[in-house]
Parts: structure tokens; sequence; C-alpha cells
């Protein structure tokens, strides 16, 4: 349960669980639902930011999770519904009636309900569609004929806008007058007679500048739109790099069509940040709200490729069956070249990844960013050279296997750093998504070239 911040409290250092939802919030309530007491739930549940009810309904089992909304349901709103993940997302939808789900969508601003629904199956999609009034329907029915990903699924129609004649005074008054504005906004967006987007103006400005004045006198600079066809992470880089806190999304006659602010930019950055590092360990895109199905299903196939390539690195040791068998010291050793070799793979790979997501790294860099892992690659492997081999020495007492194993650790960090950046570049420029194949290749190549490598100059120089 999130603490409340007093005078006296907002100072002091914060627990590191202090937005952990309490294990005894989660025990009440879990009594309130045996003994049906629907007072006590929803005055255990009423203080909470909707977040923290979304988190409560994620981390009950699908039993308690039906009682809870059938005993708290009709103060389920869409903030809920738009928190809850994709996993549960529908079952919960299904289990609300038909009146709380309609009351529950018909506060959210268009481009939330897009994103509560656009995932969901078309019976559970026409269900929340029902329930919307019809003009917030053809909105968002519209919003939805964009291609998925794009800056028409990410915006909000709601916009509030003015004519480019209008002056301060007359801004003023139409927000005071209007229904309908947006609950959040920043700009107010500055059109021409026909529509098309010329600037926009901060509230702030608005209400600083005098009433006299022209709204196109005081327009922000460095303004720029986004069509509705555009990518959602192009815009949520523009916002990234640019420091936006709104823009107009315009159709293919740059006419204004809605807008997208800077918390919807921030949740597609999040997104990927999040679906890169779940891709990097194989794990797809699963939550712990998904069934041991769909879990194994996403986790199996990289599984796969990955027995493929310790097969394959099996098949590189079995050429040297004799080798090892003459030194059995090598089957000691040959874990540590590889590992090594992986691990600095991994960190380069990791570097690489994030660097061609935030569009850091680019082919005006590559090769400069290329030399300098192979440069890191060959101080590290020449210092962990000059430890392996002391090791080699005081362990077995020989000479010649502490230089063998020196010098295939530093072609293999060496080799790591090559790949950790080649690898996810080349994936990248023939269009496959380098957070989702690097790892299976420079592992396979870190551990192909390592026991290549060490096994190759233990048969030359030892035997």
């Amino acid at each position: 349960m999130v603490e409340e911040t007093t005078p006296e409290t907002q100072n002091e250092p914060r627990d590191e669980d202090a937005y952990v939802l309490a294990p005894r919030l989660l025990s009440s309530i879990i009594f309130a639902l045996e003994t049906q007491d629907q007072a006590q739930l929803v005055e255990l549940m009423e203080p909470l930011h909707p977040a923290d009810i979304a988190d409560i309904l994620e981390q009950v089992n699908a039993f308690d999770r039906r009682r809870i909304i059938e005993l708290y349901g009709r103060e389920l709103d869409g903030e809920i519904l738009s928190e809850i993940d994709d996993g549960i997302r529908e079952e919960v939808i299904a289990l609300m009636r038909p009146e709380v789900l309609a009351d529950a969508v018909r506060d959210l601003d268009s481009d939330d309900v897009v994103d509560l629904i656009e995932d969901l199956e078309e019976e559970a999609q026409e269900t929340i569609l029902a329930s919307l009034e019809d003009a917030d329907r053809v909105a968002v029915e519209q919003s939805l004929s964009y291609p998925e990903f794009s800056a028409g699924r990410l915006m909000q129609r709601e916009v509030v806008m003015g004519p480019e004649h209008w002056t301060v005074g007359q801004a003023i008054d139409y927000m005071r007058e209007a229904e309908g504005l947006p609950e959040d906004f920043y700009h107010m967006v500055i059109t021409d007679l026909l529509l098309h987007p010329i600037g926009h103006v901060t509230l702030g400005k608005i209400l600083g500048a005098p009433r006299a004045q022209k709204l196109n006198s005081i327009m922000e600079p460095g303004f720029r739109t986004f069509r509705v066809d555009e990518s959602e992470s192009d815009v949520a880089y523009a916002f990234n790099q640019y420091h936006m806190i709104s823009a107009p999304v315009v159709d293919e006659n740059d006419r204004l069509t809605g807008v997208i602010t800077i918390d919807d930019a921030m949740n597609v950055l999040d997104e990927e940040h999040e679906e890169d590092i779940m891709r990097l360990a194989g794990v797809g895109e699963g939550t712990l709200t998904d069934r041991v199905y769909d879990t194994v299903k996403q986790r199996l196939p990289w599984l796969a490729v990955n027995l493929l390539t310790a097969i394959m690195a099996s098949l590189v040791i079995s050429q040297f069956e004799g080798t090892i068998t003459a030194l059995v010291a090598l089957a000691v050793l040959m874990p540590i070249v590889a590992s090594m070799g992986g691990n600095a793979g991994t960190q380069a790979l990791t570097v690489a990844v994030r660097a061609i997501a935030t569009r850091d790294l680019t082919g005006a860099n590559v090769w400069r960013v290329i030399r300098r892992e192979v440069l890191v690659g060959l101080v590290n492997g020449v210092i962990f050279a000059v430890i392996m081999g002391l090791v080699g020495i005081v362990w077995f007492g020989s000479p010649a296997l502490g230089g063998v194993i020196a010098v295939a650790m530093v072609i293999n960090l060496v080799v790591a750093g090559l790949a950790g950046i080649g690898v996810p570049v080349v994936l990248e420029r023939v269009g496959v998504d380098p957070a989702l194949a690097s790892g299976a290749f420079v592992t396979t190549v870190t551990d192909i070239v390592g026991f290549f490598a060490f096994l190759g100059l233990a048969a030359t120089f030892l035997l």
C-alpha cells in the first residue's frame, strides 16, 4: 500500500518498498472476500491509486479476481482497466457487467480507449465500443483503422485548437466555456482556415500574455507535426530527442486529426525498453500473468536455438577428442575460455542493442564503435591472459599450457567484442530485430572460436 505523504514525512528518506503493496492490505482484502463484506472491501480499495488496484487484480488468483470484481465491480473505472496487464485485461472485462463497463470507459480519452481494446478479441472490442456514445465510437473506430504501432493509434482525438487570428483573450474565453476538453493538455494548437496546424502555444504563455495579444505572435519555436501513419517508435524518439510535451497529428492532407502527449510517447519508450530486455533473454513478451502453455510457447523456440548452438560447439570439441584425452587439463580449462568470451560478447551486445534502439549507433559511427570494442576486447584479453597464464603455470606446472590459454583468451575476447557489435548491426541492416536474435549468434561465435582457438593451439604446441 502506498504511504501517504505528510509535511512531516515528505523530506524523510523513503524505504525501497514504499511503493510495494503491503501484504497486510492483500490479507485484509482476501478476508473481506471470504466474509463477503462489500463495505470493508470498498473501504480498503477506495483510497488506492488505479495502478495499485490493477496490481491487486494481477497478484491474486483467478478465483479471488472474480470475487473482487463481483463485490467491487461497480467501483472499477477506466483508468484501472488501462493499468491492468494485457494478459488478464480481457478476463477482467469479460467478468464486468455491461453497465459497469460502459461507465468505466465512458470518461476515458479516445487514445486510452484505443489502447484498452486494440489487443482484445473482436467480441470484447464490440462490447466496449457498444458502450460508447456515437461520436466517441466513431473516433475510436477511426483510430483503430490506422496501422498498428502508428501515430494514428497513439493520438487522442480530443484537441484544444484555435484559429491563427484569435487573441489570447478569445482563447481563454473559449477554454472556459467549451465542453469536452481533454482532462490534461499542455498546448493550444493554432490552425489556418483549412485546419492545417501552423504552431502551438503553451498554456503558461496564454495565461501570462495580455488579452489583446495575437496567439500567432507567442507560438513556440521548434514546432513539428506527425503523420497518422508514422511509426510510434519514431514519434517516441522525437519526443525524447527534442524534449517535446505534445505534438499534433495530421492526415494525408495535412489537416489536424489529433494530438500526442508526452505520457503516451514515454509509454512507448518504456515498452520498447522492456521488450528489448525480454528479447535479449529470449523470453519474448511474457508476463507473470501468462498461463504455463503461453510461457512455454514463448520460451521453447529460443531454448531450441540454444540447444542447436550448444551442439555446434560440441561438434568443435569432438574434433579434438584425442587432444583432450591426452591432456585432461584442457577439459578443466575449456569452460573458462568459453565463459569469458560469452560474457564479453554479451557486454558488447547489450551496448549495441541499446545504442541501435536509441539511434546512437548509426552508419556514421559504426566503424569507430567496432574499433573501440575490439580494442576493449584486446586490452581485457591481455589482462586476463596474464592471469590465466599464471594460473596454468601454478596449477598445472606447465608454462606452455599457460601460454596456450593466454593466447586463446586474447583471441576469444577480441572476437567477442567484434561479434557483440557486428552481429546486431548486421541483423538490423537485414531487417531482423537485433534484440531478438543477436544473443544466440554471439554465443555461438564466442563458444566456437573459444573452443577452436584453445584446443587448436593445444593440439599444435602441446602434443
